[in-house]
């Protein structure tokens, strides 16, 4: 039995809400989408989601064989849908910039972009660019994939066609439990006083914080364009997998599990519901209106990490 709540919000969806539910009568024909982490789990579920409601999604993947196969059980229940796999490893500035020159050379529109994949609690390591492997992969590598993508976005998306672009950032309610200052920008990288636990906070904050100088900057250029970051809730998926901390937190919360339709429902109702239309800059939880930390709300702190993160994706 699952403690997950049935009283809806203001939006009318609950977190008992599935992905369909809060999609249910929305005609995504002539969007496109990226997906990000869209072999397994929610960003399956939203991948499958949206090619239901008629969405052109892209899935970027680590390997393209994982990949092809997903999109074959996809479309095997889903005939009509429309759906492209390519190859990123989102935690490579390499692979992503390889991605984003690959998108931009296809001629693809991109009217909505999910940024759902992610890592959470690993022990210590390194990206191959030398930063800690979950600031790189959860925020470093998002932030450089939007960057190089923005100008689709905003002149032959968001422009040309006249419809808002909206840029979906998965966060979590763990972003509260960052270090004590927030980001450590003198510290990513250090290994002796690395929390694993903290890290992934760490990079949570960085995703809300990373949604918050978007909508600063879209709002000052007058661009069409949001952009909102969202707590999926406690799921049990791969992103757990690395034992430990994990199975005990996981353990602890059993009963607050959400299924992932569930999961995934947040995701699909910032991407495609028409009730989020010129909102921007947001935090959701259970497809409503949420309220993220202190931090996550520092306009200065946003600013900061942009700066910071702009110097971590130059090219060396």
């Amino acid at each position: 039995m699952t403690w997950i709540s049935i009283f809806t919000g203001k939006s009318g969806f609950a977190a008992s809400s599935t992905a369909e539910d809060v999609t249910k009568g929305i005609d995504g024909t002539g969007l496109t989408a990226i997906v990000t982490g869209a072999t397994s789990g929610i960003g399956l579920e939203t991948t499958r989601v949206l090619a239901l409601r008629g969405v052109h999604v892209i899935m970027p993947v680590r390997t393209l064989e994982s990949g092809k196969k997903v999109k074959e059980s996809i479309v095997e229940k889903i005939p009509n849908a429309k759906i492209d796999v390519m190859e990123l490893d989102i935690s490579s500035l390499e692979s992503v910039r390889q991605f984003a020159s690959q998108y931009c050379s296809k001629g693809y529109p991109l009217n909505i972009l999910i940024l759902n994949a992610g890592i959470m609690t690993p022990p210590f390591s390194l990206s191959k660019d030398n930063i800690e492997l979950q600031f790189a992969t959860n925020h470093v590598g998002n932030f450089l994939l939007t960057n190089l993508l923005l100008d689709t976005m905003k002149k032959k998306t968001a422009t040309e066609s006249g419809k808002e672009g909206r840029i979906v950032i998965l966060s979590s309610e763990i972003h509260r439990m960052s270090y004590k200052e927030g980001i450590r920008f003198d510290k990513i990288n250090d290994e002796n006083s690395y929390s694993a636990f903290s890290a992934y906070g760490q990079s949570k904050l960085a995703n809300a914080l990373h949604a918050k100088e978007l909508t600063r900057r879209f709002q000052e250029e007058g661009v069409n364009i949001t952009a909102n970051c969202l707590h999926p809730g406690i799921i049990a998926t791969g992103l757990a997998r690395h034992g430990g901390f994990n199975a005990f937190f996981y353990g602890v919360f059993n009963r607050f599990l959400k299924n992932i339709p569930q999961g995934a429902a947040t995701t699909c109702y910032v991407a495609l519901n028409p009730q989020v239309k010129g909102v921007s800059g947001e935090y959701f939880a259970d497809s409503n209106l949420g309220k993220a930390s202190k931090h996550a709300q520092d306009p200065e702190l946003a600013k900061k990490l942009w700066d910071f993160s702009l110097n971590l994706t130059k090219s060396k």
